[in-house]
């Protein structure tokens, strides 16, 4: 039956007389239980005894059932699940789809999720929502749609603009259901179909999709092993003339990188000479985790000719989607025109809840900030240990690891992996163009115990993944 426990004794019976069959037993077995599977027999989401139980109900070697559970394993029939044991499937069925976009009905549970880089809510949450409830039968008289977004939280936003020395007027912000909604409304405000928007590589994908989808062609600029190459992006930015330029210089998802103030200035006087509105996501800018001072914000070096995009969801809580965008005063009108067509506002109550918790961001940050940095530094010191081939640099900032492998192989990890009970994207999922082979993210939002077991379960993964003759690839596309 499917996602019940099948006891020993039933799964003996159902095998029968295999023993006699030729060839190695474990082979045998592991045949026999692949054909159940495939048969029908044995549901896929079955729970299959442990090998100690199926040892003694079958009277064979303790290694020969491990190694018919591993080859199983290894073709797509069964997944080993945290907590969960061994778990039958299909490798036709959705498992290399888990990570894709988290869709309600996949189950991830028991498995090491390293495919989103976001951190669970932060504490006060269900206080501020509970507040802001007491403020909203106030909103209850009113149609309830603010394309521009609740006067009160424009307020707060424009104000955090302003301590960070960039003069922001609320009429200037557009609140907006989260970060990506606003690159999308931003890249439809200001470019036309088959105009050029410059990114970097690797970068956010699904940010990326968004502007493929608005009918743009991306321009992707490679970054260098130290970050971003400045020379290189000056010189494409003079020779495609990009209309738009969408980038993360505040602890870039996913490498951590952060931008220095004069790289930040040079750049943004690039896309000046080139008429080029830069759109500026600093979603990840409050994760600062070494204590270091973020350098000013993009728009800072031209107010005239950035849009920065904002969110919550990475610093208080995904679940809240509010985003918002601080646009040039000239662009507004521009922006909410194009926003007409996508929606009409963002929601009321999680907007409350938002100018609360921003109020707030003094007093709450810091635990996150902390939480965060020791996540790191537990996920850091597992990979050196479990993955000593890896390379990666420690960012500052930020949710993640970039990690390199010393074979191209992301992709065929990305199955194996899974297979052992982690989901994990290619690094070739982070490059508009492909490539990237050599590359995985891994993000620290886990717990640290959980980030250390995941780490050793993608341990065993590499380990059968470079020892197989012929690697089997599949990707998994999400992300956050």
């Amino acid at each position: 039956m499917k996602g019940q426990y099948l006891p020993a004794s039933t799964l003996a019976g159902l095998l029968g007389a295999w023993a006699g069959d030729s060839g190695p037993a474990y082979r045998v077995l592991a045949e026999r239980l692949r054909l159940l599977i495939a048969d029908g027999r044995i549901m896929p989401g079955s729970r299959l005894p442990s090998e100690r139980e199926l040892t003694d109900a079958l009277g064979v070697s303790r290694t020969t059932v491990a190694s018919a559970y591993r080859e199983l394993r290894d073709s797509g029939y069964l997944i080993s699940r945290r907590g969960s044991g061994s778990v039958t499937a299909l490798p036709s069925r959705v498992e290399p789809e888990l990570g894709r976009h988290h869709a309600p009905g996949i189950d991830t549970d028991g498995l090491y999720d390293f495919t989103c880089a976001a951190p669970s809510a932060v504490p006060g949450i269900s206080t501020a929502v509970a507040e802001a409830a007491d403020e909203l039968p106030a909103q209850l008289a009113t149609p309830g749609y603010h394309p521009q977004g609740l006067p009160m939280l424009r307020q707060e936003i424009a104000a955090a603009y302003e301590e960070r020395g960039l003069p922001t007027s609320p009429d200037q912000i557009i609140v907006t259901a989260g970060a990506l909604a606003a690159t999308s409304i931003a890249v439809r405000a200001i470019t036309q179909i088959g105009d050029r928007v410059l990114t970097e590589s690797p970068t956010h994908p699904n940010s990326v999709d968004a502007i493929r989808r608005s009918g743009c062609r991306v321009v992707a600029v490679p970054t260098s092993p130290g970050g971003w190459d400045l020379p290189l992006l000056e010189a494409t930015i003079r020779q495609t003339a990009p209309r738009a330029a969408w980038m993360v210089v505040d602890f870039q998802n996913p490498t951590g990188w952060l931008m220095s103030a004069a790289d930040r200035e040079r750049l943004a006087l690039a896309f000046a000479r080139s008429r080029t509105t830069a759109i500026i996501d600093e979603t990840l800018f409050e994760l600062s985790l070494d204590g270091q001072e973020v350098p000013p914000p993009f728009a800072s070096y031209d107010p005239s000719g950035v849009i920065t995009v904002g969110s919550v969801s990475k610093s208080f809580w995904g679940g809240l989607r509010i985003g918002w965008m601080r646009v040039p005063e000239g662009l507004v009108a521009r922006v909410l025109d194009a926003r007409a067509s996508m929606d009409l506002g963002a929601p009321v109550l999680e907007q409350l809840v938002v100018a609360r918790l921003l109020r707030q961001r003094s007093t709450l940050l810091p635990e996150r900030r902390a939480e965060l940095a020791r996540r790191r530094d537990a996920l850091a010191a597992a990979v050196s240990a479990e993955l000593p081939s890896w390379r990666f640099r420690l960012p500052s900032g930020g949710l993640s690891l970039w990690c390199e492998l010393p074979e191209p192989v992301g992709s065929s990890l990305v199955g194996f992996a899974q297979r052992n009970g982690v989901l994990l994207v290619a690094g070739s999922r982070f490059s508009p163009d492909g490539g990237l082979e050599s590359f995985i993210r891994l993000p620290f939002t886990l717990d640290v115990h959980a980030l250390r077991e995941g780490v050793q379960a993608l341990a065993s993964a590499y380990a059968a993944l470079t020892t197989a003759p012929t690697p089997t690839r599949r990707t998994t596309t999400m992300i956050a």
